[in-house]
């Protein structure tokens, strides 16, 4: 992006190295937002044909925002893509994975342009079969899944169990006896990659909740266990390394050692595994200073990848799936605010900082606060010509820690009653909400040709008090 000299904008106030001073505070830098959005001459920031201003007075503010031409076109570039990769294959399947951001609506979309889906929950499942996910399109995942879950799972049919632990297996089996059914699964493993993200969301290292582990025999005994089972169909191995993952490097060692072990076990359980899922963890760009890959380079360069492992090992390639979320919904949803106090505060050294207080905060948005995460914001209300200043977006909390955006360059005037735009929240921001200090959470709003579609209206004090036996 052009820069200049930053000058007293900085305001003794040093600014992360990615974020550079805009030439135009105005402007929208593009990656970052939905592929319908822009601004017009007013510098009014339009999405899928409706203008923030609009939808603020049609659904007030704070909501969820979300492009649903961006969203789906988004999914099918995925599904797409993985379809051609693999195609000269044994073909691979994509399955959204619902934790990400999930409504009967939303999974509807889904059914109609073909996806699978992944739950995480009994919820989650319930969700997207009330939408009309086809049963044998739902893998259902999960670390500690409760008997009626499974119940559940196995009494609609889902294509796959992906079971967690020993006792998991135990459980299946016993569950799927007791319903005279078969369980199709696969066996998560832990695989020893640390992917180089959070270590919250660095999900294949040995040390963490998820999977049976290769290095210390747990997943051989899972596997023998779950091939010896006379009520599991045992379809092969399942491995997720983390999230927010830029390259396929990270990929190219979890399929190297997916495809030995997947080797290894069908020489010693005596036949070929059709299925081995990769997981998800696609990267998407936050702010200026990421830069994911597209799409379909990863889906070829994965592909390849499968096909020369499976060669260098001497077995048939498995069918493959993997599980984007954040890669479809992050970038399809952006978050409105309006703004309310503004102020700015000296800090120790004589620096100052401009605080940018909205009307939601770490209940919608808990991701700053929980793992550093960094956002970008922009002026989407008004034109402003007044120079760059670097703020700091903050909610309505009683918690320090309650950050939106940690660092942004912003219009100097800007003021209350002004409406911000927050872009990439369309993933983990209303799925990890919350209703601390007693905020209803926002609604989810689908925009489309110049039309709002709520998909889930706004929480009350009514309905928060609905759950109080003494209100």
């Amino acid at each position: 992006m052009p820069t200049h000299e930053a000058g007293a904008l900085h305001a003794g106030i040093p600014a992360p190295a990615w974020l550079e001073v805009p030439a135009d505070v105005n402007a929208l830098f593009q990656p970052l937002w939905p592929r319908t959005a822009f601004k017009k001459d007013d510098a009014v920031l339009q999405v899928g044909g409706i203008t923030v201003t609009d939808l603020a007075a049609q659904v007030g503010t704070p909501a969820y925002v979300v492009d649903e031409t961006d969203f789906r076109a988004r999914a099918t570039e995925f599904k797409e893509s993985f379809a051609t990769a693999f195609a000269d294959l044994a073909g691979a399947r994509v399955h959204y994975a619902s934790k990400a951001l999930i409504t009967v609506g939303i999974a509807r979309w889904l059914v109609e342009d073909g996806l699978a889906v992944d739950v995480s929950s009994a919820g989650e499942l319930e969700i997207v079969t009330r939408a009309g996910m086809p049963p044998d399109r739902i893998t259902v995942h999960g670390s500690n899944k409760r008997d009626a879950y499974l119940e559940r799972a196995l009494a609609t049919g889902v294509g796959r169990i992906v079971v967690d632990s020993l006792q998991e297996i135990d459980q299946v089996e016993r569950i799927a006896a007791a319903t005279s059914t078969v369980a199709p699964v696969q066996l998560r493993c832990s695989i020893g990659i640390e992917a180089h993200t959070h270590e919250f969301i660095a999900t294949s290292h040995e040390d963490q909740k998820f999977g049976l582990s290769l290095a210390d025999g747990q997943a051989m005994e899972g596997a023998r266990r779950a091939a010896a089972a006379p009520h599991i169909e045992f379809l092969g191995i399942h491995s997720h390394i983390g999230s927010q993952i830029f390259d396929v490097e990270a990929f190219a060692q979890a399929i190297r050692r997916l495809v030995k072990f997947t080797a290894l076990l069908d020489a010693s359980l005596g036949g070929p595994l059709t299925e081995l899922g990769l997981g998800g963890g696609f990267g998407v760009a936050y702010t200026t200073g990421h830069d994911p890959m597209p799409i379909p380079e990863i889906a070829q360069g994965m592909a390849d990848l499968v096909a020369r492992e499976c060669q260098r090992e001497k077995i048939g390639v498995p069918h493959v799936s993997v599980e984007p979320g954040r890669a479809i919904a992050g970038p399809a949803g952006i978050t409105i605010y309006t703004v309310g106090v503004v102020k700015e505060v000296t800090i120790p050294g004589g620096g100052k900082r401009l605080y940018v207080s909205v009307d939601g905060g770490m209940s919608d948005n808990i991701r700053t606060a929980l793992y550093g995460a960094d956002y970008s914001a922009t002026l989407a209300s008004r034109r402003s010509a007044a120079p760059p200043r670097l703020a700091r977006v903050v909610g309505v909390h009683c918690e320090a820690g309650d950050i939106v955006v940690e660092d942004e360059y912003l219009p100097a005037d800007i003021a209350a009653g002004d409406i911000l735009a927050v872009p990439v929240t369309g993933a983990y921001c209303h799925s990890m909400g919350s209703n601390y200090n007693q905020v209803p959470r926002p609604p989810i709003v689908a925009v489309r040709d110049g039309l709002a579609n709520v998909l889930v209206r706004r929480e009350t004090q009514a309905d928060l008090l609905a759950r109080d036996l003494y209100a």
